[in-house]
């Protein structure tokens, strides 16, 4: 038997439109309306506002779908002298114009509600607010999930043979694998695999994350900014002795939760994040981070669909990710890394004992 809504449910959800419509300055949310720019820059500002990390790198709105990168970077230095009695000063071009601009997608994030769930939280008078702030808390989390999995941008993506989302957009790794392929690690002496352990390719993650931070182009190590990104499978034994050492201090193990994981890991400071490959690792800025999206591009609106018995919530836009200074971006493939089981060492007296034994029995 197909359910309806409940009176209270009922009045309950139009008022969720009416908030919506009056956020937005539409007379309807039933049908699909653009949302302003400037309304499309706030309800974005509250999206990363869900999210430490999102907060930490750059979620720009741009005019264009495709175009050159937004972010300034510069490469090289700028300093010097030139002696004018020979010839004229000549200003250096070190801005980061490689010719690789950025590119967004139609990117939709389309929810829905049962009508026994609105039942449910009809008693809630604070349900709209409630519901946007899960809603946009999940956009955050998409986000980050396409940037560290995304692999290319499908007509019709499946969420159910792609459940990281690897068909939505290209993330930034995808971006470092095709545009500065250089600059992702994908094997060490073993074709394919990074070993880690005593006998493979780096004894412990420190040297691991020390060799990475190698490949970064020269002009940006000294720069103060770099951190580590770690997989919470490289980080799990440091994690576990910090979680055991500080847990039960709030301030701390809050510390723990949002971001930084320990003070340094070859001598970067470390960081993981949600949805961070388990065995990955990426040494960049967060400032070298980026999702652009078209702030015109904006759609909106909301349905009752008792076909179904529930409640639809369509959004789209145009979004995309952006590497801003490749060279400033250092990678493992995650898939690659293979943990050696570690051996310990035999001891003196155990090595010795058949010789030991030997002349005892002579």
């Amino acid at each position: 038997m197909m359910s309806q809504l409940s009176l209270q449910a009922r009045q309950t959800y139009h008022a969720l439109q009416t908030s919506v419509a009056r956020t937005y300055g539409v007379e309807s949310v039933r049908e699909e309306f653009n949302v302003e720019p400037s309304l499309a820059q706030t309800l974005n500002d509250r999206i990363t506002l869900s999210s430490a990390f999102l907060q930490r790198i750059n979620v720009i709105g741009v005019t264009q779908i495709k175009g050159e990168k937004v972010m300034i970077g510069v490469n090289g230095t700028v300093t010097g002298r030139t002696n004018t009695d020979s010839k004229e000063r000549e200003p250096r071009n070190v801005l980061d114009l490689n010719g690789i601009g950025y590119e967004l997608f139609d990117t939709h994030s389309d929810v829905t509600l049962k009508f026994s769930t609105i039942d449910a939280w009809a008693k809630f008078t604070d349900f709209a607010q409630r519901y946007s702030a899960a809603v946009q808390r999940q956009i955050g989390l998409d986000r980050i999930m396409i940037g560290w999995h995304g692999v290319e941008a499908k007509p019709d993506t499946d969420r159910t043979a792609n459940p990281l989302l690897q068909d939505v957009n290209k993330g930034w790794m995808q971006i470092a694998r095709e545009q500065a392929p250089q600059q992702v690690m994908v094997e060490g002496k073993t074709p394919g695999k990074i070993l880690i352990g005593r006998l493979g390719d780096y004894a412990n993650l420190d040297a691991l994350v020390f060799d990475v931070s190698l490949m970064i182009d020269e002009e940006f190590r000294d720069g103060g900014d770099l951190v580590a990104i770690i997989g919470r499978d490289l980080l799990a034994q440091d994690k576990g002795k910090l979680y055991a050492a500080q847990g039960h201090t709030p301030t701390e193990k809050e510390r723990v939760e949002l971001a930084q994981v320990v003070a340094t890991y070859g001598g970067l400071p470390s960081y993981t994040c949600p949805h961070f490959p388990a065995t990955g690792l990426v040494v960049t800025s967060f400032d070298n981070l980026s999702i652009y999206f078209q702030d015109t591009s904006w759609r909106r609106y909301l349905l009752e669909n008792p076909k179904r018995s529930r409640t639809e919530d369509y959004n789209s836009r145009n979004e995309g990710y952006v590497v801003e200074q490749l060279g400033k971006f250092a990678a493992i493939e995650a898939a690659n890394i293979e943990f050696l089981a570690e051996q310990a060492p035999v001891a003196l007296e155990a090595r010795l004992a058949p010789q030991i034994q030997e002349a005892l029995t002579s």
